[in-house]
């Protein structure tokens, strides 16, 4: 039913939108928009840099956003101050439309301090929450490593995976609140879903932008140690 319906957008910072943005255009984060054709709602997943043009691509396409997903707290996915960042994004959407902010349980307090914004004004979910974008239904997966509270996003054959996992690769750990143990666990739950997903990444750092997530598996290096002590040894730890 929903596969006509479903509108999903993948958007490149500095060519999609944030436009002569030297920041956006370097870091080369993908934004989101996903919803229901038949209702005109939609969701953003990441607004940073520039969220007014990510909200105006939705109303050239007859969307209207509804509400917001965050797949973790850093400035290049949700603008804000970290780490020498100050970059505009979520506390600015918020300033125009006024819609839910759907955040990890454990991400809320990293996201508050970053953004500004209260925690109150955040809605936090558990794994395996859901919501729906009219007959969109979004599966929710906490996927901890990269961030406390870094989530995946489960839908009709797409996951929307953040910086957990990229097509080569995955997320750093080195940063605040990061565990490396914690990621590789997120990548093997990953790993293990079932009706092979395409993989949609938080950032553009493989010749495609996109892949299959049996593609992903067979390819990326993260998949090949097959025990804890392995990844460990692999990655320094």
């Amino acid at each position: 039913m929903t596969e006509n319906r479903l509108y999903f957008r993948q958007l490149l910072a500095g060519r999609d939108f944030a436009l002569g943005d030297p920041i956006a255009t370097q870091m080369r984060n993908f934004a989101y928009l996903i919803g229901d054709r038949e209702t005109g709602d939609c969701v953003v997943v990441d607004p940073a840099y520039a969220a007014q043009d990510l909200i105006d691509v939705a109303a050239e396409d007859g969307m209207n956003v509804s509400g917001v997903l965050v797949t973790h707290h850093h400035p290049d996915h949700i603008g804000g101050s970290m780490l020498g960042f100050n970059l505009k994004g979520l506390a600015e959407l918020l300033e125009t439309t006024q819609v839910a902010v759907h955040v990890n349980e454990n991400e809320k307090p990293w996201v508050a301090r970053v953004t500004g914004i209260a925690e109150s004004e955040l809605t936090g979910h558990s794994h395996r929450d859901k919501i729906s974008v009219g007959a969109i239904e979004i599966e929710l997966l906490h996927t901890p490593g990269h961030t406390p509270g870094s989530q995946c996003f489960l839908l009709d054959g797409h996951l929307v995976a953040g910086d957990t996992l990229f097509l080569d690769g995955c997320g750093r750990t080195d940063f605040p609140g990061g565990d490396s143990d914690e990621i590789y666990r997120s990548l093997q739950n990953l790993a293990a879903l079932e009706n092979d997903p395409v993989v949609f990444p938080g950032h553009w750092y493989s010749p495609a932008p996109s892949a299959k997530l049996s593609e992903v598996r067979g390819s990326n290096y993260v998949f090949r140690p097959k025990s804890l002590a392995d990844w460990r040894a692999m990655m320094g730890g």
